[in-house]
Formats: structure tokens, sequence, C-alpha cells
């Protein structure tokens, strides 16, 4: 518990005071994101009084977590494990992919970034490199940081081979990621809900080390490898993502960027693989979803039957477009989450008391 509390604590210490030195380092060289700008045939919420906002606040959240992950191995002398080093890869490579579109957004002033069908073939990327890791590398006992197995609250009776397992986890991760990317369209939205995620994630695996089968003859056991240091991992992410919501809380100081949407999708994704509770992540990450629904709902309509369902989507920006407030339709999405992220850790301890011995 004690290198949990230290990694999220230097994570949130550099995501507190590193956010505003990356600010003034970006506003220094006018590194600020294109707005969208309402057009006669297109129509989209009025964000003008953002425009000069910088962007790239990813940046910060991934030094947080670099930091706290890594300084709380230090104190102890304790090496990374493969499962925090794989949940770092994923988190870090699909920033990279981040980086890139946040560079055409800021440097080029096209607001749409990075095509679509190129982002996609980045993530798959990393994606599929980081699902072939995580089903090798095996432990003294065998156990790889993957299952083969797709898993609930624990391992499901369904094992894929490794092929499929490939996809399994490459649809996983990309489903996420641009769930999270979606979200991140209101200022401090998509922070917010993943903090609450990831501190959802650090209280699921360390319940997880605690019961752990490693331990011996424990009860109700749970055979994963790494928790700990997955909790920890958790930990310095939600850290270092809370200290960035300082900053970017209406009206945002900084934009997490799709460096910061993609990296956050990436760690989500890695816990949900890693911790075996790929099947839970629907109501772990469930504002995530609905907003992911109403964009599909959105498109499919309008398709078939030439209607749209909202006047605009993703879904926070057709509350903005009837008129609410942002900070009042930030708060709203906060609550639906949390209540999503209460059923999901409910669940998950319940299913722990009537399991049977």
């Amino acid at each position: 518990m004690r290198l949990v509390l230290i990694a999220a604590s230097l994570a949130l210490i550099t995501g507190l005071l590193g956010t505003p030195m990356l600010i003034r380092f970006l506003r220094r060289h006018n590194y600020a994101q294109a707005i969208r700008v309402s057009t006669e045939g297109e129509h989209y919420p009025e964000h003008q009084g953002k425009r000069g906002t910088p962007s790239m606040g990813g940046l910060a959240i991934l030094g947080g977590l670099l930091i706290g992950y890594f300084g709380a191995h230090l104190f102890p002398l304790r090496a990374p494990t493969v499962s925090g080093l794989l949940a770092l890869y994923l988190t870090v490579g699909l920033g990279c992919v981040g980086i890139a579109d946040d560079y055409l957004k800021i440097f080029k002033q096209r607001s749409t970034g990075v095509r679509a069908r190129t982002k996609l073939l980045g993530q798959a990327a990393v994606a599929l490199s980081f699902a072939w890791m995580a089903a090798h590398f095996p432990d003294s006992d065998g156990l790889t940081p993957a299952s083969h197995a797709i898993s609930f609250l624990r391992n499901t009776g369904i094992v894929l081979p490794t092929s499929l397992l490939m996809l399994w986890i490459w649809f996983l991760v990309t489903a996420t990621t641009n769930a999270v990317n979606l979200t991140d369209g209101l200022d401090g939205l998509a922070a917010g809900a993943a903090t609450m995620t990831l501190g959802a994630f650090t209280l699921l695996s360390l319940w997880q080390y605690r019961q752990n089968c490693s331990f011996g003859d424990v009860a109700r056991c749970y055979d994963v490898r790494d928790p700990l240091d997955l909790a920890m991992f958790a930990a310095a992410a939600a850290g270092a993502t809370f200290g960035f919501l300082w900053w970017n809380t209406a009206p945002a100081s900084i934009f997490m960027g799709d460096t910061g949407s993609l990296s956050l999708g990436g760690a989500i994704a890695a816990l949900a693989i890693l911790s075996r509770v790929e099947l839970l992540l629907p109501l772990l990450a469930g504002l995530f979803l609905i907003v992911t629904l109403s964009v599909i709902g959105q498109v499919g309509s309008y398709k078939l039957t030439g209607r749209r369902m909202f006047r605009m989507a993703p879904l926070h920006h057709h509350f903005e477009m009837i008129g609410w407030p942002e900070i009042q339709i930030v708060v709203r999405f906060w609550i639906i989450h949390g209540l999503f992220v209460a059923l999901g850790l409910g669940l998950f301890y319940a299913e722990w008391i009537r399991r049977p011995g």
C-alpha cells in the first residue's frame, strides 16, 4: 500500500507542478490547437473563446505517470515487473500516435489532425505488438501477463488461441482509446472521468494483490500476475491525470490533446487486460461507452433514415447545442460516470463474497 501511495503522490505533484511549466512553454511558442469554426452547412458549438489555449497537455500526464511509477520503485530498489512495463509500453506507444496527431493540429493548423486510417494503423501496430508480448514472458508459475481466456470478473471458460487473442486485445485497445478520444471535447470531461476509472483499477488491483493465488492457499484467490505493480501503475496514472485536471477544468488553461486521450485510453485498456477484467470495462469506463454509442447511433441513423438522433455527436455536444452550460454538462456526466464505476466495483466485490471457497 505504501508503494501505491508513493506512486500516486509523486505523479500528482508532477501533474500539479509540471503542467503550468508546460503551459508557459507552449504559450511562449504559440503551440495552440486549431478550433473548428461553423460553416453554412455544418454547425459546431461556439468554442472561439478557447482559441489560443495550448494543447499537447498529455505530455504532462505521461511525465507524471513515468515519474510516479519509476519513482515508487526507487525507494525500495524494487525492479519493475513485465506487466507494469507492458502497461507503460501501450500507454506511451499510443501517446506517440497522439503526438503525431497533435503535431498536425498545432503546427499545420489542421483541426482534424492525422487521417483516421493512418491513426488506426498506428494504434493497431502498438496494440498488436503489446498483445504478442503480453501473451509471452511467463513467470516461474507459468503465468503470462495476459490470459488467453476472455475475462469478466475473473477468467471465463472461453479460451482463445494466440491469433484470436491478439485480435481481441487489438479490438479492446482500439475501442477504449477512441472512446476516450471522443469524450475529450469539453474542459475536464475526459480527464475527470479517466481519473475515476484509474482510481477504480487501483483499488481493484490492490484487492487482487491481497487475495492473490501466489501467496499460497488463499480462498477465492485471483490468478493475476503482478497485481501490486499494476496497482502502482494505475495509481501513478490516476495521480498524474488528477494533477493535470487542476489546469484542464473549465475554463481550461491547457487541453490534453490526442497525446493525452490516446495515452489514457491505452492505460485503461492495459489495466483491464492485465487485471483480467476485460468485460467489466463497459462499467468501469461507462461514460466513454455512452459517448461512443452516441456517435455510432448518430452515424447509423443518418445513413439508414437520413435523420440524426442528436443535434450533434458526440453526446456532450448535443447538450451544448440545446443550451446547457459547459460546466453543467461536465459535472453531470462525471456523476453518471461515477455511478457506473461504483456499480463495476460493487459487482467485482460482490462476486468475491459470493464465490464458494
